[in-house]
């Protein structure tokens, strides 16, 4: 068993982060279970994205998409190699839960491969069909559109 990481930081993502987010956002899509993302594109959303550090270095990134007035979907969560079961991935879920809240946004959703971490973090599973905003914004790229087996997870927030 893997042993907590204490000393992580959650911040914000800086200019100096987007190398470090292509490199982990890029082997998750290597894999197909994340949708790529550019440097530009990291470049222009990087407001969104908060990342986790330990030592000085990136070793998660999650970021908040908004999908409409009332909702908001985790993307591109992601755990370097090496720092997995640390708990890393639940100060990043906790950080962007935080920022819906701050947001004043009641509804935060996600697409997962991982659905039993976020039962944990209080999401339930739901169809993806509830979430029309999702489909035109995303998955009508996506080349899993017609045969997506990721699970949705919503979490309303009180």
């Amino acid at each position: 068993m893997a042993s907590v990481c204490k000393d992580v930081l959650c911040r914000s993502a800086v200019p100096e982060d987007v190398e470090p987010l292509y490199q982990m956002i890029s082997g998750y899509a290597e894999r197909g279970i994340m949708l790529p993302r550019s440097r530009e594109v990291l470049t222009r959303q990087l407001e969104l994205f908060i990342v986790a550090e330990v030592d000085g270095q990136v070793v998660g990134c999650g970021s908040l998409c908004k999908l409409g007035a009332d909702l908001v979907e985790i993307r591109s969560l992601g755990i370097s190699e090496g720092h997995k079961g640390m708990g890393i991935g639940s100060k990043l879920v906790e950080g962007l839960i935080i920022e819906a809240r701050r947001q004043r946004i009641p509804k935060i959703m996600a697409l997962t491969y991982e659905v039993s971490f976020f039962i944990k973090k209080g999401f339930d599973v739901v169809s993806k069909e509830i979430f029309p905003e999702k489909v035109w914004t995303d998955c009508i790229h996506c080349s899993k559109q017609n045969n997506c087996d990721e699970i949705a997870v919503l979490k309303v927030l009180n």
